[in-house]
């Protein structure tokens, strides 16, 4: 049809139908007629060339979140969520809430989740007997092992009275059925109850006191003191007031943004959490002049803002008690033997923190002195002594300068004789 060249910049044949359009029209026509019916409904751009650039190729393989979805069976999403039950102690009804269920069903649509009583009847206690077996296992390995022993009845049953004879069979039964033999039995801790103190005796076992529980016990004899009874009190009840207004915690933060104080809210004091009392004074002296700023505005509460005198006592309170509160966690903790740290610390008490100081005002010594002799009172027994010297003989983390030369000698003997 052509003998003319067309030029054109590219591989496309849009010229060549703007050269049949501007010289041909019967022949561009008829070209038109014939794409329509190939199915392309539009013309090619007449004023500009498409682009070039290569379409990307198209993978037939699913998306990788779609396949590892459809990797996944009912059967592992059901154990999940029971190991979500017991690992973060949910309640059942979580299974059953609305919120749960849309986030299960936006994980995997095609997953049908149960109801709680399935995961009460069935799944939990399938993963109590899976661990519980496990744990058995380990428990054979060991030469000897150490309890601690506490009476909760609110999770145990247990209708008779909390008397020594009726507590002492518990202990026994429970490691009559993990297997366990009392003869390697080493030492139990336990607090210092009156009935637990006499169920370990009628059983003839070797008892260690919680270091922590001893401490608290200690500390609770210094509030016994009128002045820091009376100054604790302040303390809570201005947190009182501040947890039951929320303008006065907006007022709070206002005039702690005013003073340059730390963002911090005030703590409550949780008589099951030790230490919270010593934090509850630590935070209301570092916001003394913010809780002055915002009590002393309103008549209502302008009396509880706290005088010199109770803030005297509360600075001594915390000199000698504020040292305290990491040792309370580190020697009560359940994930590390602590057992050989008890003789060090004692050593590190009376020789330093809880030694008097110059400059310590005279309630700071008595405390300091109150807690002391508390401690070295109840700490004072042969059989415990014994127990704590061989522990912090065998540690190698500790070297012999906590312990007496007497007593070096003979856990030395003993350690030697039962190797």
């Amino acid at each position: 049809m052509f003998r003319r060249v067309v030029p054109t910049s590219s591989g496309n044949t849009s010229n060549l139908f703007h050269h049949l359009k501007q010289f041909h029209p019967i022949e561009y026509s008829e070209s038109q007629k014939m794409r329509h019916h190939k199915g392309l409904s539009q013309p090619v751009s007449e004023i500009s060339p498409r682009p070039t650039s290569p379409l990307p190729a198209v993978s037939k393989e699913k998306p990788m979140q779609q396949t590892q979805i459809a990797a996944f069976m009912p059967h592992d999403i059901t154990k999940a969520v029971t190991n979500f039950l017991a690992k973060d102690m949910m309640l059942f009804s979580t299974v059953e809430n609305v919120g749960f269920r849309k986030m299960m069903s936006v994980i995997d649509r095609r997953y049908e989740l149960t109801g709680r009583k399935y995961f009460s009847r069935r799944a939990i206690p399938t993963l109590y007997g899976e661990v519980r077996e496990r744990v058995q296992e380990q428990l054979k390995s060991g030469s000897y092992f150490a309890t601690t022993a506490d009476l909760w009845s609110s999770l145990v049953y247990f209708p008779e009275d909390h008397t020594g004879e009726a507590i002492a069979a518990g202990p026994t039964d429970a490691l009559a059925s993990w297997g366990l033999s009392e003869e390697r039995q080493v030492c139990i801790t336990t607090d210092s109850g009156t009935n637990i103190i006499k169920a370990a005796e009628l059983n003839r076992w070797r008892r260690l006191q919680c270091f922590g529980y001893r401490l608290n016990s200690a500390i609770e004899k210094v509030h016994q003191d009128k002045r820091v009874d009376r100054a604790v009190g302040v303390c809570k009840k201005v947190v009182a007031a501040f947890s039951y207004s929320w303008k006065k915690k907006w007022d709070l933060a206002a005039a702690q943004e005013e003073y340059h104080l730390p963002q911090h809210k005030l703590i409550s004091e949780t008589p099951t959490r030790w230490g919270s009392r010593q934090q509850m004074v630590r935070r209301v002296l570092e916001q003394k002049r913010a809780i002055t700023e915002v009590l002393s505005k309103d008549k209502k509460t302008r009396s509880l803002v706290p005088t010199w005198q109770d803030v005297d006592v509360l600075e001594s309170i915390d000199a000698a008690l504020s040292p305290l509160l990491e040792f309370t966690n580190a020697l009560s903790g359940e994930s590390h033997v602590s057992v050989s740290f008890l003789k060090p610390v004692m050593h590190l008490f009376n020789t330093s923190i809880l030694k008097e100081a110059e400059d310590d005002t005279d309630l700071t010594r008595t405390i300091k002195t109150t807690v002391m002799g508390y401690l070295n009172e109840k700490y004072d027994d042969p059989a415990s002594d014994d127990l704590l010297d061989m522990a912090c003989l065998v540690d190698p983390r500790f070297n012999f300068s906590t312990l007496r030369r007497r007593r070096e000698n003979t856990s030395k003997r003993k350690l030697c004789w039962r190797c």
